[in-house]
């Protein structure tokens, strides 16, 4: 929104500094961080009041999980209020990335929220059935991957780029929308799933959303595009705006979800990030690369898939409990010692995507 304060520039002045995405990307970081250090403590006494009882833990979870008992979830909101607020503060409001992300944003932060008054109201782990927020999920990913293909330039429409082979595009035609929609799903339901110990989702979704603004505001450059070799996608770069919020208001939640957890992020947050992240991915044309910067969700889910499947087949368990982090946790691991070494798989599985721009 503050961006129009440019057209009162003359050149050289203050004004002149809203031009650019870097200098609002920063200013959008500090704003979200301060949005959650001042309002964060205020919602987490009013989610306590309000919840009583907090979040259920599940039965037949790990019993280190049954001393969190009482504490209060639906966290996401906090992080999703500084998003919101920062980027619409900060970005260009005539940008249709931006309001792609935004939208399935906060769709998916509508299906987690009634999800989570589901389990507080009643005091039990279901929650909204798997169908209904599948249906709601698929529905929004649908209009988000058929706006990102309209948008998108018409030598890349319906196109999916390839990481490291950077010449070659591989015609999906219209099925590239639902290629679309299973990233964008497939990403809200795998950091959903990972969203299961203190601070264990928050800082890899960060770490992602990062990696990914650095490829949006990069592929949106045709000066960097045309020395890494990789596609130009005009105007993505104001989604560098949009992650900047993210992580400035992921770190204010992080300060309140750090072990032990004064709040929970809950399925408020856990899908509404997973959708932004695989909504990015879709118009930057980097699904591929959202599966190795974001590959621990990836194995996350896969753990999960991997687990029912042969449970259902033999009876038996690959894993001591799934998703993986609760593997590890049943096999003697703390809970801080797991938080970490997947924050640290994050950072290198990021570097690695990061590196797919200069390979080639």
């Amino acid at each position: 929104m503050l961006y129009w304060l440019s057209g009162l520039s003359e050149g050289g002045d203050l004004f002149n500094l809203f031009r650019y995405i870097t200098f609002r990307a920063g200013a959008a970081f500090f704003t979200a961080l301060i949005f959650g250090f001042i309002f964060g403590r205020p919602l987490i006494n009013y989610l306590r009041r309000t919840q009583k009882k907090g979040q259920p833990i599940r039965d037949d979870g790990p019993e280190g999980h049954f001393v969190k008992a009482g504490t209060p979830t639906m966290g996401g909101i906090l992080i999703l209020s500084a998003l919101f607020f920062s980027t619409l503060l900060w970005a260009r409001l005539d940008n249709g990335y931006v309001w792609i992300v935004l939208m399935v944003t906060a769709g998916y932060a509508a299906i987690g929220f009634a999800d989570d008054y589901a389990k507080v109201s009643k005091q039990n782990t279901k929650g909204v059935s798997g169908r209904k927020r599948m249906a709601m999920g698929l529905a929004l990913a649908f209009v988000a991957s058929a706006w990102a293909m309209w948008l998108h330039p018409a030598d890349l429409t319906g196109q999916l780029a390839l990481p490291v082979f950077k010449d070659v595009l591989v015609n999906l035609w219209l099925f590239f929308i639902p290629f679309g929609m299973l990233v964008i799903v497939g990403s809200a339901n795998a950091v959903n799933l990972t969203d299961g110990l203190d601070g264990l989702a928050i800082m890899p979704v960060m770490i992602a959303a990062g990696t990914l603004g650095v490829i949006a505001y990069t592929v949106g450059r045709v000066d960097f595009t045309d020395y890494l070799g990789v596609h130009h996608v005009p105007g993505t770069g104001e989604i560098l705006i949009f992650v900047s919020a993210l992580i400035g208001g992921g770190l204010g939640f992080l300060w309140y979800n750090a072990p032990p957890a004064a709040v929970f992020m809950g399925d408020t947050g856990s899908l509404a990030l997973g959708g932004a992240l695989g909504a990015i991915a879709v118009v930057t044309k980097h699904e591929i690369v959202l599966a190795i910067v974001g590959g621990l969700f990836v194995v996350e889910a896969l753990s999960v898939i991997i687990q029912v499947a042969y449970f259902k087949r033999t009876g038996r368990r690959v894993f001591l409990m799934a998703p993986i982090h609760h593997h590890f946790e049943k096999k003697g691991w703390a809970e801080p010692q797991i938080v970490i070494r997947f924050w640290i798989i994050s950072l290198i599985l990021a570097l690695i995507g990061l590196a797919t721009l200069k390979l080639r």
